[in-house]
């Protein structure tokens, strides 16, 4: 088993950044990739952005990209996304995924093994 924990959530003003972290314990050896994904209300969980264990390609929902990035710290087991020029459109739970295999789409819920609690994004206009 993994277990994920997110941090960095909070109440921001459009224009302003936000650095998630995910730290992650247990059977961490048998991450292959993390990810994130967001939940609006009355909307569905979408992805946000992943990266790959192996080779350490990235991947960015269209909505984000060059605006989000994500990285990791191999040392302290953690992920962060790091969120600049943030928007009301932005504003959602974000969850932390991991996956333990190979299969599936990195892009998609059912890619991903185990999650985190989820942290909550504000972001004001």
């Amino acid at each position: 088993q993994v277990q994920l924990v997110e941090s960095g959530g909070g109440l921001v003003q459009a224009g302003d950044s936000l650095r998630l972290s995910c730290a992650a314990s247990g059977r961490t050896f048998s991450i292959t990739a993390m990810g994130w994904f967001r939940q609006a209300p009355g909307k569905e969980r979408e992805f946000v952005s992943a990266l790959r264990w192996s080779g350490g390609t990235t991947y960015y929902a269209d909505s984000v990209k060059g605006r989000f990035t994500i990285s990791r710290d191999n040392a302290k087991n953690t992920v962060y996304l790091q969120m600049n020029s943030l928007t009301p459109e932005d504003t959602a739970v974000y969850y932390c995924a991991a996956r333990a295999g190979y299969s599936g789409s990195y892009l998609h819920n059912s890619g991903y093994d185990y999650w985190g609690q989820g942290t909550q994004v504000t972001v004001s206009s």
